[in-house]
């Protein structure tokens, strides 16, 4: 057994506990009368509060800063299908990292369905439990369906990760790293291999960022989508098919400024590293390993900016800057979904931030400093500034664009509550 696999399955072991979550009680309950409020006679009262207007349900139950997380196991990190039982660990994970980092409650839910609509039937029925929805690891094209019927048919947020969360975090590592290299985004040639659900989202999150249409191209495990491309061409995919004589990845990243990984590892070669343009942008996103090895790329050649998917290389292109943020902040306006500004709000608010000087926590956290550059294009996730700077901006937005039922004025004070809120994860 290799000591990574050693250690996580001991991890999730640890104390004799199995798992990683477990539900702690937010009212006391030590005493007989104690026991007469929480649950019978008491509890009616609330039960007949929130009959007679539904929205004291956010006054009187949890409802409000909790997400439900929701898979059906089709599409675990790179692993594939490998159905709902198994996902169990990863929707745990979510829902220690939703806690941590945003001090949101999560109830994970694993659906033995492959059926899009029993799955969007599924949660429309649960939709009074939760303040938000955050699915998860659930394939294409499936997932595209079903986040899109749900955001029609909810009236709380929606948000599949897979696809919109790592789009935000690479297109704050993009707009940094074109700052960096000295390129305009309207200039980058972007290669995305990958056209499942993050490939496609990261796609079009890079063109509202700037990137011209005639500038980027997408693969999928057949090659380049081109027009006149017939197989496996999904309706997803059909807005991607280029123009272009360009047909594999190697023909594709000859020239290219930016190589987005979504894919499979080690796809990207060296000998294909060396043909790209100069001060290339590698983001290596495939879990748990790269397109390519940072270690090969740094090798090959001195002018690249790489970042993966992971936490023990630079540049970590993770969700978790992106999720347990968005939701803290739309849910906190109760906003009724996440829109596309919200998305590109929390883009630059990280893109802004990782220029900023590291407090002394990141440091001790990290053990070393770091200054934006070609190692440092996003955040760390341990930086306790992340949920000022992307929840405010989240919430923000959604104010502006009249999707918050309870919009914030006093920016300031929000800023205060969230360090106040955090304080006992930071200690």
């Amino acid at each position: 057994m290799d000591d990574m696999k050693k250690r996580a399955l001991e991890y999730h072991t640890r104390g004799g506990q199995p798992g990683k979550l477990e539900v702690i009680a937010s009212k006391p309950c030590a005493t007989a009368d104690d026991l007469t409020l929480a649950y019978s006679p008491g509890v009616a009262h609330p039960v007949l509060e929130i009959a007679a207007n539904p929205k004291d349900a956010y006054k009187y139950t949890g409802k409000g800063n909790l997400v439900g997380v929701i898979t059906n196991g089709t599409a675990i990190l790179g692993l594939g299908d490998k159905g709902a039982l198994a996902s169990k660990p990863v929707m745990e994970g979510k829902g220690v990292l939703f806690k941590r980092f945003a001090d949101i409650d999560v109830f994970d839910i694993e659906l033995d369905c492959k059926d899009p609509k029993k799955i969007i039937e599924a949660v429309k029925m649960m939709q009074p439990t939760f303040g938000g929805i955050n699915l998860e690891d659930i394939g294409a094209p499936e997932c595209f369906e079903i986040e899109q019927t749900l955001i029609k048919e909810c009236d709380i947020p929606i948000f599949h990760d897979d696809q919109h969360g790592t789009a935000i975090i690479a297109t704050a590592g993009m707009m940094n790293a074109a700052e960096i290299t000295g390129k305009k985004m309207g200039e980058l040639k972007v290669v995305v291999n990958g056209a499942g659900a993050a490939g496609i989202s990261c796609s079009r999150m890079f063109l509202a960022a700037g990137v011209k249409r005639e500038n980027l191209l997408l693969l999928d495990s057949k090659g380049v989508l081109y027009k006149g491309r017939t197989e496996r061409v999904t309706p997803e995919k059909v807005e991607f098919l280029a123009d272009t004589e360009k047909r594999s990845l190697a023909e594709a990243v000859d020239g290219a400024d930016v190589f987005i990984g979504l894919s499979v590892a080690d796809c990207l070669t060296a000998d294909m590293l060396k043909t790209m343009a100069n001060d290339p942008v590698i983001f290596a996103m495939a879990n748990p390993n790269p397109e390519i090895r940072p270690e090969l790329a740094l090798a090959t050649r001195d002018d690249i900016i790489i970042g993966t998917g992971r936490s023990d290389y630079p540049n970590q292109v993770n969700n978790v800057l992106g999720f347990p943020f968005i939701f803290r902040g739309a849910m906190d306006v109760k906003s009724k979904m996440i829109s596309e500004g919200m998305k590109m709000a929390a883009a630059k608010a990280l893109a802004a931030l990782a220029k900023e000087p590291v407090p002394q926590e990141v440091r001790d956290a990290y053990g070393r400093d770091f200054v934006f550059g070609k190692e440092y294009v996003v955040p760390k996730p341990f930086d306790p500034r992340v949920i000022e700077w992307e929840a405010v901006a989240v919430a923000k937005a959604a104010c502006d664009e009249g999707l918050a039922a309870e919009p914030i004025t006093d920016w300031e004070a929000y800023k205060a509550s969230l360090r106040a809120r955090m304080e006992k994860h930071w200690k």
